[in-house]
């Protein structure tokens, strides 16, 4: 069973998912944050892929991603560092990137790749699930990868359902119209009210603007988890060279 679908079976509340950017702080970096997310806990891992031009990342991440691509990330490199670790990663291990990076890798490539290298599934923003479920849906149905779809306050409630029916990893539930970063935790609780009305038949996780113990909680009251992107970010750049203790700390704050 795909690590996404037996976590899902196992757990369907109060789960942590954290992101982190592959290639930093250091390129040599991801598979030790990797293990130590999983050691501590963490429900989901979120790799994001280095990406020149993001649509919804903030500044920090985009930072993030400047560094990485600096430090010579790509995708070669993380699906190396992703198979080196692969048998001692517990969590699922879902990629974040665009469209384009992945098309221009090459489609069948990309996923082969991702089902070698133990990922368990996809959050392609740009990807609209049209295109996905008429031109790709055999291919990644193929090499086992479960795709997560967008939903934002802009997005229209019969799409939503749409999208949840599209979905066979998770619907990511974008708290705001905002991109990612902030501080402090902006919700559109009317949004949030009425998604969780709608009563989504798919696993469904609140992201941007988490960044706290709080922040988590209140996800939680809406959703089946809570994504954390930018402060783990945050933590990472200010840990030192010592990635293992910052991490603990962070989790043992956020839970």
């Amino acid at each position: 069973m795909n690590k996404l679908e037996q976590l899902f079976s196992q757990k369907n509340k109060n789960l942590i998912t954290i992101y982190t950017t592959a290639g930093y702080p250091n390129l040599s970096d991801t598979p030790v944050i990797l293990k130590e997310l999983d050691q501590n806990n963490v429900d989901i891992i979120e790799v994001g892929i280095p990406y020149s031009d993001p649509l919804a990342d903030g500044p920090t991440i985009q930072a993030t991603s400047e560094k990485a691509l600096a430090n010579g990330m790509t995708l070669d490199i993380l699906f190396e560092q992703l198979k080196s670790v692969q048998n001692e990663i517990s969590a699922p291990i879902v990629l974040m990137g665009y469209y384009n990076q992945v098309m221009t890798f090459g489609l069948e490539k990309f996923l082969q790749n991702c089902q070698e290298s133990g990922v368990s599934g996809l959050i392609l923003p740009d990807m609209p699930y049209e295109i996905y479920l008429a031109q790709h849906k055999e291919l990644f149905d193929k090499y086992d990868q479960k795709v997560t779809f967008l939903i934002t306050p802009l997005t229209t409630e019969k799409r939503i359902k749409e999208i949840n029916d599209a979905t066979s990893g998770f619907v990511y539930i974008v708290s705001s119209s905002a991109t990612t970063g902030a501080t402090q935790s902006n919700y559109n609780e009317d949004f949030l009210s009425n998604v969780k009305n709608l009563g989504l038949t798919k696993p469904h996780q609140i992201g941007f603007g988490i960044s706290t113990k709080a922040d988590v909680e209140k996800a939680w009251n809406y959703a089946n988890g809570a994504i954390v992107g930018s402060a783990f970010l945050r933590v990472l750049e200010n840990s030192n060279g010592n990635l293992s203790e910052a991490i603990k700390k962070f989790l043992s704050q956020l839970k």
